[in-house]
């Protein structure tokens, strides 16, 4: 242990699971460029980003703060260095309609990315499932993103299966999601979990699985949503 609590260790199983989760990292390695044009021209794309990102880097310190506050369960979260926009990630909302982190303005996300095949999100999806119907509220969603290929029949059996009822169905069918989360450095492997705030700013991320329904998870979501 060092500085007080912060390096406690997750449950066993989760530790067992995470070491899967290496495995797995090169399952979903497929990149997709896109170009734009239009409204959407890269130079104009690029010219808001950039503006978003300055705008995110600048919240650097509140960064560190709150993810000092991720300790035992949570401690493999770590601040962005540097913060930076994630309005622009992109999935299927609960409607299967499209969506960005943009339109959830003013809410503070744990997002998360999983699949059926992914041991680590197996074992993690119920304790998300806990934290979203304990301090789900219009301030704050866990919003778990599946990425399995295909349609919808294999993660929404999962979901019953393991008595999920809380979290909304997010999907991402396309693996452009997690493709973009690896570009910036965020994703390793399956799950990865962001915490962004309600400017679209991500704050802390970490790869790999956690006890997102431990009196330490909910410790953090409370930090994060202090003033």
């Amino acid at each position: 242990m060092a500085d007080g609590n912060r390096f406690f260790f997750p449950a066993t199983r989760l530790i067992l699971a995470a070491l899967v989760a290496g495995v797995l990292a090169g399952a979903v390695a497929v990149y997709v460029s896109e170009s734009g044009s239009g409204n959407n021209a890269p130079e104009k794309v690029a010219a808001v980003s950039g503006k978003d990102d300055a705008a995110c880097a600048a919240k650097a310190d509140r960064a560190k703060a709150i993810a000092a506050k991720a300790v035992g369960q949570v401690a493999a979260l770590q601040p962005a260095d540097p913060p930076q926009s994630l309005k622009s990630l992109a999935f299927n909302g609960p409607d299967g309609k499209p969506m960005t982190i943009a339109d959830h303005a003013g809410k503070t996300v744990l997002l998360n990315l999983w699949a059926t095949w992914c041991a680590p999100c197996r074992a993690e999806m119920p304790a998300l499932d806990g934290l979203q119907k304990e301090k789900g509220s219009n301030a704050f969603e866990v919003i778990a993103v599946n990425v399995d290929t295909g349609d919808d029949t294999k993660p929404k059996k999962f979901l019953k299966e393991f008595g999920v009822e809380t979290l909304g169905f997010y999907r991402d069918p396309t693996i452009v999601l997690f493709n973009e989360a690896k570009t910036r450095g965020l994703a390793l492997g399956l799950p990865v979990t962001m915490l962004i705030d309600g400017d679209g700013c991500l704050i802390a991320h970490m790869n790999g699985p956690a006890e997102w329904s431990s009196p330490d998870a909910k410790r953090l979501v409370e930090a994060a949503l202090a003033p």
